[in-house]
Formats: structure tokens, sequence, C-alpha cells
């Protein structure tokens, strides 16, 4: 595998952004930022969703022009930015490609049109110069990582879906290799394997990259720094992401600490001028402590922003399995189906990731399991208290954005009373004002939330999930992940975003030239087997070996036996806080100094009723840490 071309040689420059700012519609998006991006590093910039991210891009690319302040990079920087509309027409994928870099189309078209023997010899030096002659084997390089076979190559963009024309878009601007590359979400059309072949390609390129992303696995493998927008300002961390978290909570409890101490010496020395401040012989004392007061450090801890949730409803109860297919054929037009000789079980229990290059099929099975589609051969059982509930992108511009969130839901399901409905919303984050936003003013992550309302409005026992990320920012993808391992069905999951797949699938299926087959290892070895081989398929699929006590019947069994030892942990924890609690009332009694004097015998009641809750808030501590340590050492099993 060839590497990204090299831009022009990188200078000991950077870009620096200097106090910029910017306002839309009367609001402040970017606030004095200020940052230093270094140069020939990778920069992830990272922000809560509507923060200025995208913004900051348009100002870097001088689309907008800020209020205040100004971008600046060195001049003979070329800036690349992933195009926001895709490319369509009659040109041809890689003649697509291969025109984005404008240095060499242009020489090339000079070259059929100049006379001076002089000058064309320069044309061809130049060229030699750029590397132009590997530049079609270089731009195929690009496209087929991201998805495009040598056959398909050679097609007109007209041919291909927005998602797909997305990606040539992708692949434009990285064979265009500009010193300054800006990719704003461009994971958002990828499957999980074109996202692992771009963070292969991003950490062997040679010039500056900044990019804004929600994949947490992403930024930590390709950024080397990370720029941190919030409240209108910019923070420039180093390390990938999990390390600024980290670093962030320990500065923000570092800052905490200080804050505090800074409050404590504020108040000693107001109290020392409030005191002394008209006392003639303390005159001068006060004044020096007036000093002091203006002098103090002001230590500026923005409030956390709040992160909305994500819970799940329980599932309804339904009795194994869920689903059975043999020899299940499925696809669009009779005859020529798209996966053959399908035979799967879906249990109530059951955690599967599909995995899969985009065009193989892994969305037709998720209709099928969805009951979007009907099997066109074979035999497909649902039980018969099977619930399935589907997620899917498309769904997404099928809202109808003239209605409400409430509206949406009630027109859809009517015997819902309005207190169900908001309880639904509530469950996915909305507020009571966002409860009666219309859907077509609200943000591309709240509309995702909508429709996971939606998919499991009706108590599912199966969720269909295809690429419920997409519009999720990080902090919002945790709620998801962490409502999917509560959750008490069986989840179908497919996703770009390997951190989801690793934390919540416990088997992989492979979709695959027409097939449906368990794959064999985790999503490390098949990050291997797309980076290495040619052929993954055949090298990682392999005939069902295993019986009815498999990965997943084992998964499905550990979580049973880890559920008893769990809820003793919870009832522990629970009864200890109902103990504080007690105590904490009782002592609240207990502070008075006159109830002794006014009612012995109550005083003596209390005292004995918080000797007992101490006993007993002791034993409760005993049983918590026995019930955890079995439990860590069954889990640890």
């Amino acid at each position: 595998m060839t590497g990204p071309p090299n831009p022009p040689q990188i200078r000991p420059a950077m870009l620096t952004i200097d106090n910029v700012t910017v306002r839309i519609a009367g609001r402040v998006i970017l606030d004095g930022a200020s940052a230093g991006v270094p140069a020939g590093r990778r920069v992830g910039l990272v922000g809560r969703n509507g923060c200025g991210k995208s913004t900051l891009l348009k100002a870097i690319q001088g689309i907008i022009h800020p209020d205040g302040g100004e971008t600046t990079t060195p001049k003979d920087w070329r800036i690349g930015a992933l195009a926001q509309e895709a490319p369509s027409g009659p040109q041809s994928l890689i003649e697509t490609v291969l025109s984005a870099d404008k240095e060499r189309t242009a020489l090339l078209a000079r070259a059929e049109t100049e006379k001076d023997p002089h000058t064309i010899a320069d044309i061809h030096a130049r060229l030699h110069t750029i590397d132009s002659y590997s530049a079609p084997a270089r731009a195929a390089e690009i496209l087929a990582g991201l998805g495009f076979p040598e056959s398909q190559q050679q097609r007109p963009c007209s041919e291909f879906s927005g998602g797909w024309r997305m990606r040539v878009a992708l692949a434009a601007v990285l064979f265009s290799a500009p010193d300054l590359l800006l990719l704003d979400e461009p994971t958002n059309y990828l499957d999980l394997e074109g996202v692992l072949w771009l963070e292969d390609y991003l950490k062997r390129y040679r010039g500056t990259v900044l990019i804004v992303s929600h994949d947490r696995d992403l930024l930590n493998t390709c950024a080397e720094f990370i720029l941190h927008l919030e409240h209108g300002k910019l923070t420039l961390y180093t390390g990938g992401y999990d390390t600024f978290v980290e670093t962030r909570a320990m500065k923000r409890a570092l800052d905490e600490a200080t804050a505090k101490k800074v409050d404590a010496q504020r108040k000693h020395l107001q109290a020392f001028v409030d005191r002394f401040r008209y006392k003639a012989s303390k005159a001068t004392q006060a004044q020096s402590r007036i000093k002091m007061l203006e002098r103090l450090q002001t230590i500026d801890i923005p409030m956390d922003e709040h992160v909305a949730p994500i819970r799940l409803p329980a599932a309804t109860e339904a009795s194994p399995p869920l689903i059975t297919m043999e020899n299940v054929s499925v696809g669009y037009v009779e005859g020529q189906p798209i996966l053959t000789r399908i035979n799967l079980r879906f249990d109530p229990d059951d955690r599967i990731a599909l995995l899969g290059k985009n065009g193989n099929g892994k969305s037709t099975l998720a209709k099928l399991l969805a009951g979007k589609l009907e099997p066109m051969g074979g035999t497909l059982t649902r039980a018969k208290k099977m619930i399935p509930g589907y997620f899917a992108q498309h769904q997404l511009e099928e809202l109808n954005g003239d209605i409400t969130p409430i509206d949406t839901l009630a027109r859809l399901r009517p015997h819902l009373t309005l207190l169900q409905v908001r309880n639904a919303l509530g469950g996915f984050g909305f507020s009571a004002d966002k409860q009666l936003t219309k859907v077509g003013n609200l943000s591309g992550g709240e509309r995702a939330r909508l429709m996971l309302a939606l998919a499991t409005l009706d108590n599912p026992n199966l969720i269909i999930l295809d690429e419920p990320t997409n519009h999720l920012d990080i902090d919002a993808r945790g709620e998801l992940l962490s409502a999917l391992n509560d959750f008490d069905g069986a989840v179908i999951l497919i996703s770009h975003d390997r951190r989801l797949l690793e934390a919540t699938a416990d088997r992989l299926f492979l979709v695959a030239d027409g097939r449906v087959m368990p794959f064999d290892g985790d999503l490390d070895d098949y990050r291997k087997f797309l980076l290495t081989s040619e052929a993954p398929v055949k090298a990682a699929v392999a005939e069902p070996k295993q019986t009815k006590e498999d990965a997943r019947r084992e998964a499905a069994a550990k979580r049973l036996r880890l559920k008893p030892l769990k809820d003793k942990v919870d009832a522990a924890e629970h009864q200890i806080e109902t103990l504080n609690a007690e105590i904490k009332k009782l002592d609240a009694t207990l502070a008075d100094p006159l109830l002794f004097v006014h009612d012995p015998r109550k005083g003596t009641a209390v005292s004995k009723k918080r000797a007992d809750a101490v006993k007993k808030l002791e034993a409760a501590e005993e049983r918590w840490l026995l019930a955890h340590e079995d439990y860590e050492r069954a889990a640890a099993e």
C-alpha cells in the first residue's frame, strides 16, 4: 500500500486563530477564540453539537468573515476542505478525483495546446516534480480504500447515491493533498471498513489535519492534539480524545480547588475591610487589603454542559427464539436476491453487530429482521410476541418538519395519552420546550433522538439500529451505549462507531458475497484482515463451528449469572443511601442544644435511633463490600 502523497514541504509555521469572534443572527458563536495549531500535526476539533465547530472551519477557509480577530496561515499553504455538496454529472469517479489536483489539471491542459518546445519542457518537468504520472494509481487506491472497486471507478458520478458521492468528495480532497486539510465529520457516509481505512490513511498524512468528528476511536487513533471549543473559547490539549478527557477533568478539579482557596481568601480580606476601613488606626491596613482584593485572581470555571439522557423502555417479554431462518433469501427484485442461504437464529438475549462493506446487504438483512421486507425463499419464523424496533438513517428525511415531536408520536400512536407521549420523549432527552418545537427546527442529533423514541415506542424486544450515531455527539453516543447495555432485549447493530460495537455486541456477523456468516474473531482481528488482505472475507469467515454453548449463550448466561449479584450490590447501595439520609436527619434534630432540656425523653429516643442506624449502616456497608467483591470476581471469570 502506498502512502498519501506528500504536500509541498511543511515549514515550521502554523494555523493561527487570533481572538476570533463570530456572531450569527445576533448570537455569539465564537467569542474571542484563540489557538495555534502546530504545523504538520493531526488535530481533532471537538465540542458539543451547535457550539461552532463548522463555523470555525468556514472562517479558516475565508467563507465567512469574523466580526473580530482573524485566522492566518503561511501564504503558500494550500487549504483543502471536504465539500459540503456531493459531486455529480457525467464525469467518472476517477476523473472527478484526478481533477481535484488543480495544478496537474491545468498543466496537462497547457501541454495539449502549447507550441513552444522550451515551455513544453518546463511543463513536463513540473509534472514530473509533482509526481503527476503516478496520480491515476494514487487516485484509484484512495477510491478503493473508500469502497469503490476498480470496476466502479470508471462509472459516472451521476449513477451513485448521495452518500456514495460524498465518499468521492472525500477521495478528491485527500488526493489533492493540501498543506492544511479540513475535515468536517468525514465518517458520516462511511461504513466501518471505510473508517478503518481512513484512520490508517490519516496517520500517514504528512500535512496538517484539522478534523471535526464525534468518533471517539478515530480521535484516539489519529489525533495528536485535541482543540476543544466550549462557550465560544478554544483550548488546545496534547494527546488523543481519552487523554483530553482525563486532562480536562484534572484541570477542572484543580481550578475548583484553587477557586475555593481564592474565595476563602477574598472573604477573609473583605471581612477585615468591612470591620476596619472606617477606623483611623486601621485605615492603612484596610486600604492595603482593598488593593489585595483587587489583585486577587478570578478563576473562571465554565458550567458543565447538560447531557440529555437516553433511556430505552423495558423490553416486552418473549420466549426464545425470536426469529429463525432456514435457507432464507431476500432482495428487492424478484429473482435477484441480495442475500441467500441464510440460516440464523435470534434469541431475546442476543447482542449482534453486522459487519461488511456498504452495499453488501447489511441494511437489507436489517429490514428483513424488522419486517420491512419479506423473504423471497426459505422459511422465516417470528415469535408470536416478537416486537421489533427499527431505526435507520433514511427515516430522518421522512419526518414531518412542520409538526412538533409530541404531534409526531401522537399521530403514529393515537391510543397513547399525552402524558405517555411526554414521558416517552423525556426518556430521550426532550425538555418541555423541545417537545413543542417544530421538528424542522431541531438539530440533527435531536431528530435522531426522536427517531429512537419512535423506534422504541412499543416496548420492542428486538431493537435493530442501522447507523444510529451519525448525528449524535460523543456524549450522546455514550448515553446510547449505556442505554443499550441496560436494555433487557435483543440488539442488532450496524454502525461505523467501533467503540459502540465493542461495548455492545457479543457476536459479530459478516455480510459479504451474498451470505451472512459468523465472523471468527473480534474487531481488532477484523481491522487486521481489512488492512492486510485483498480478500478479507474468505480469510475471515468460517462455517458455524459452535453449538448451543457458543459465545452468544455464554455471554447471555454470564449476564444472567451476574444479575442476582448485581441486585445485591444495588440493594446494599440503596440501603446505605437511605441510612445516611436518616442519620443526617437525626443529626439535625440532635443539633438543637435545647432538645434534652425541653424534651429529654425525645432526645434519648433520637440518640438511640441514631445509634441503631449507625449499626445498620456498618452492616450494610459490610454487605455491600462482600457483594461487590463477589460481583467483580464473577465478572472477571
